[in-house]
């Protein structure tokens, strides 16, 4: 495997897929929700500049927004488990960058979520589209083998909020009956049609497949 670093500075999704497997697009990583620190990012300044990229990714190929923040305590739990999904469905390397000797069972629950790595890892290779955004409200989705969805229901503000994401942002028909199943509760979730919506805490994410 060869990875590229020159912190997307000269658009490297258009060039270097003939040269590596995978190119960073953006500057370091800074352990916190968003901001800027000397000359490291925001988890989330990092995720805007991932919207636009999908097309330049796919199976040997991939766009790389950084290695992961979890467990370096500059975010709350809820933050990591939000960078992990996003990371997740935007079929980013996952590259631990915490210490692996000293994590608490919170760091290790999430960095060890299978049903989320299953996303990442997902065969199709490909990476999410931002196909929503109502200020802090956003939808990003992502096809999965077998005709499913992987769907992040984001909520960038403080103060939980329900956000919804309709079939037709999912590119099926709004008649069609499908299987909802939420990965970081690992459970079923009633069949819906249409549409679905759900609480979303406050700088955090739901993260669920719907699958025909």
């Amino acid at each position: 495997m060869f990875s590229l670093c020159e912190w997307g500075n000269s658009t490297p999704w258009l060039w270097a897929q003939n040269i590596g497997n995978l190119w960073r697009t953006a500057g370091d990583i800074y352990d916190h929700w968003e901001g800027v620190k000397d000359y490291s990012i925001g988890m989330m300044n990092i995720v805007d500049m991932q919207a636009g990229l999908e097309g330049f990714a796919g199976p040997g190929h991939w766009n790389d927004p950084d290695m992961l923040e979890v467990g370096n305590g500059g975010m709350t739990d809820n933050e990591y488990r939000a960078h992990f999904s996003l990371w997740a469905i935007m079929a980013a390397p996952l590259i631990a960058g915490n210490d692996l000797s000293a994590m608490t069972p919170e760091t290790k629950a999430i960095l060890m979520n299978k049903e989320v790595i299953a996303v990442d890892q997902d065969p199709l290779g490909i990476q999410a589209s931002r196909v929503a955004k109502d200020g802090d409200y956003e939808v990003w989705v992502r096809p999965i083998k077998g005709g499913g969805r992987a769907v992040v229901l984001l909520n960038r503000s403080t103060s939980p909020h329900d956000i919804t994401a309709t079939w037709e942002q999912l590119r099926y028909p709004d008649n069609l009956k499908a299987a909802v199943r939420d990965l970081w509760r690992h459970e079923d979730l009633p069949s819906t049609q249409g549409s679905f919506t759900a609480s979303v805490p406050g700088h955090g994410i739901v993260m669920v497949t719907v699958k025909p």
